[in-house]
């Protein structure tokens, strides 16, 4: 029970810091801020006040953005190493294509040698009953 409830407050406060992260990250947030720095021009007697709730929004926003960080990172990290696992997977695979294909191509550079080595044939045989005197290249005398 209490190992439930931890989790889900935990996956609460990330989900905060990750939520909070998120919205200082904008521009609408550096949009903000700039207008309540420019406050104080406005109206000089809200400085003091400005000054206090400026120091609250940083010490509760820069520990949240260091938690948002994390939380982020760690989703970051997890989809690298399925990234990783899914490139070895493909490597392994190509590695095995290509050791086929190497398997191939020296059965073809055989199988090529071999037909060139063959005795070429003077006769050739058309039908059972024909055979042509076919001259090689070598043997042509010139007229």
């Amino acid at each position: 029970m209490e190992k439930t409830f931890r989790a889900a407050l935990d996956r609460v406060n990330e989900s905060i810091a990750v939520k909070m992260t998120v919205l200082f990250g904008s521009i609408w947030c550096v949009y903000a801020f700039l207008v309540f720095s420019l406050v104080p021009v406005l109206v000089p007697q809200w400085e003091n006040t400005l000054l206090y709730i400026s120091n609250c929004i940083q010490l509760v926003a820069l520990p949240a953005l260091m938690v948002g960080s994390s939380v982020l990172s760690r989703g970051a990290d997890k989809r690298a190493e399925e990234d990783h696992q899914a490139l070895v997977e493909i490597l392994s695979d190509v590695r095995e294509e290509l050791a086929d294909l190497k398997t191939f191509t020296a059965g073809l550079v055989q199988r090529t040698s071999e037909v060139l080595e063959r005795p070429q044939l003077e006769n050739v045989s058309i039908s059972d009953q024909t055979f042509v005197n076919v001259e090689s290249q070598n043997d042509k005398t010139p007229d």
